[in-house]
């Protein structure tokens, strides 16, 4: 309802303006009205092109001081982050110098070679030279990037399968996801979402017959030894979805009717992240803004808000149904020995069926 009132305030107003447009039109209708710009025009208009200069160039300083979290990515949690990391930020400063000297031409130009009376603009049909110039230039570089980015990509999608990566399947539904690890033999049994039987909790899929499937874990919970080469096996129930993992740098869509991969090595487990300097700042700004949201809840006999702890954290970073917002998975990363102990502690596929 409030909503509603406000669309229809604003509509209110926007029909006030444009009537009060109408009355200024018709009080100027016996004035000279023009649509040729004269000199005073032009003047005007190019010293507010160099004021919208500066205010870019003032805005942008004032964001990279206050907001800026230079060096603009350095918590990358992957054995590839780096490389990622290194590969935004080459991308980033090439974008900003270029947009910083274009943008300086653009509004130069405009006040330089403003309109005058009697000055006729000198122009040229063509210039070969200044064509190959801009032409080459841009070809060079974009080159460089995607040739950059596309070895970077090969060497990441290019698990290797010598290596005994652990095997992971990442399963997405509207809205929450679930792990399945491939237990002792690190073989996934065969799936289908045509086999998902709820009456018997194979709510995954899982082909009953296969030898593979009886000792998969299916899991809440995403856990991940430290330095241990990862396979994700990617399978979606119903509409498109993407797994996306900041930290890890990692990211792929899950497709309905298909098994998407994608590998990494996690280096930084869940405890030694949570210590780190700059995580221990984010944790004690995010947790006094709890603290202040709390007391109205407190006046009013209400509990407060949890303290927030950093985890690592699977989301979908495709736009799935209205829900999209909370589907999310927490990672644990942790020892190899912690791991152990956690998998032995799940229930085998075999196990989890209800008769």
């Amino acid at each position: 309802m409030t909503a509603l009132l406000t669309i229809i305030v604003l509509v209110f107003i926007l029909v006030a303006i444009w009537q009060m447009v109408k009355i200024f039109d018709l009080a100027q209708a016996k004035n000279e009205n023009t649509q040729v710009a004269t000199d005073k025009d032009n003047t005007m208009n190019a010293y507010l092109m160099m004021g919208f200069l500066a205010f870019i160039y003032i805005i942008t300083i004032v964001c990279f001081v206050k907001w800026g979290d230079l060096p603009l990515m350095s918590n990358s949690a992957s054995e590839h982050g780096p490389t990622i990391d290194n590969l935004m930020i080459i991308s980033m400063v090439i974008i900003f110098i270029t947009q910083t000297i274009t943008q300086f031409l653009l509004h130069y130009f405009a006040y330089k070679y403003k309109g005058e009376k009697g000055k006729k603009a000198l122009f040229f049909a063509d210039n070969n030279k200044l064509e190959a110039i801009w032409t080459i230039i841009p070809v060079i570089v974009l080159a460089g990037l995607i040739i950059y980015g596309l070895n970077t990509w090969i060497n990441i999608m290019g698990v290797d399968e010598s290596d005994d990566p652990l095997v992971v399947e990442l399963y997405a539904q509207q809205f929450n996801w679930k792990a399945r690890y491939g237990g002792a033999d690190n073989t996934l049994g065969k799936a289908n979402v045509r086999l998902i039987d709820i009456d018997r909790a194979n709510i995954l899929g899982l082909d009953e017959s296969d030898p593979n499937a009886q000792d998969d874990v299916i899991t809440t919970e995403l856990h991940l030894p430290v330095g241990k080469p990862v396979l994700f096996k990617m399978r979606s129930q119903d509409v498109l979805h993407s797994a996306y993992m900041p930290h890890f740098r990692a990211q792929m869509n899950c497709v309905p009717g298909m098994i998407t991969q994608f590998g990494f090595t996690p280096t930084v487990t869940t405890v030694a992240m949570r210590e780190t300097p700059q995580m221990q700042e984010k944790i004690k700004r995010i947790n006094n803004i709890r603290v202040e949201n709390s007391k109205p809840l407190l006046a009013k006999g209400e509990d407060p808000l949890e303290s927030y702890e950093f985890d690592y954290l699977l989301l979908c970073n495709k736009i799935c149904g209205k829900s999209h917002y909370n589907m999310q998975m927490k990672i644990v990363v942790e020892t190899q020995e912690e791991y152990d102990a956690w998998i032995k502690e799940q229930k085998e596929f075999k196990n989890s069926l209800v008769n």
